[in-house]
């Protein structure tokens, strides 16, 4: 059974702040394009108010939450039980991407740890959430957080999004529109 809500709960709070790992759905307001949906992982989650919460994006892969952000503001973010009681937690928001261009840069990421390869921070607005049972996801046990990201940036001496390094990795790997380093269009 499906439990609409306009605002995070404490119950809420308290039920996201617990899972190890949430996902992130964009699309493109075109039909011919794609649903993009990602785990994430790490601590990169937080709730600032009732009405609005933020993640810390790292560099990794594709860049398409970034752009369909600017293109149509939708989010959605998804956290599942996998240990304990069963349940799913989703939140339907408008999002925005906020890069180390911006004058909120330091703010917004310093809600953080300082992890190697910060790409940008996205910041949304809660517009309605529901639970739901649960019931169809498996348990699992959580052996740790992987650590491969940060490895991987420290590697590549991505301190923070440099630009012109990224563009080049991304750029020979991805599509112009998935490659867009640190959400710049």
């Amino acid at each position: 059974m499906s439990l609409p809500f306009a605002t995070i709960s404490p119950e809420h709070q308290a039920f996201i702040e617990r899972q190890p790992m949430f996902f992130v759905a964009s699309a493109p307001l075109s039909g011919t394009g794609h649903v993009n949906l990602s785990p994430k992982g790490l601590d990169t989650f937080r709730i600032i108010d009732p009405g609005t919460v933020t993640y810390l994006d790292l560099t990794g892969s594709g860049n398409e939450t970034a752009a369909h952000l600017t293109e149509n503001g939708r989010l959605t973010l998804m956290f599942c039980a996998f240990d304990g009681r069963p349940k799913i937690l989703r939140l339907y928001c408008r999002g925005r991407v906020v890069t180390r261009h911006m004058p909120e840069w330091a703010e917004s990421v310093g809600r953080f740890p300082g992890y190697v390869g910060i790409r940008q921070v996205v910041i949304a607005a809660v517009q309605s959430g529901q639970t739901s049972c649960g019931f169809g996801v498996p348990l699992f046990s959580l052996v740790s957080q992987r650590d491969q990201l940060p490895r991987w940036a420290e590697s590549r001496r991505l301190r923070t999004c440099v630009v012109p390094r990224l563009r080049t990795w991304a750029g020979a790997i991805r599509s112009p529109a998935i490659g867009a380093a640190c959400g710049r269009q």
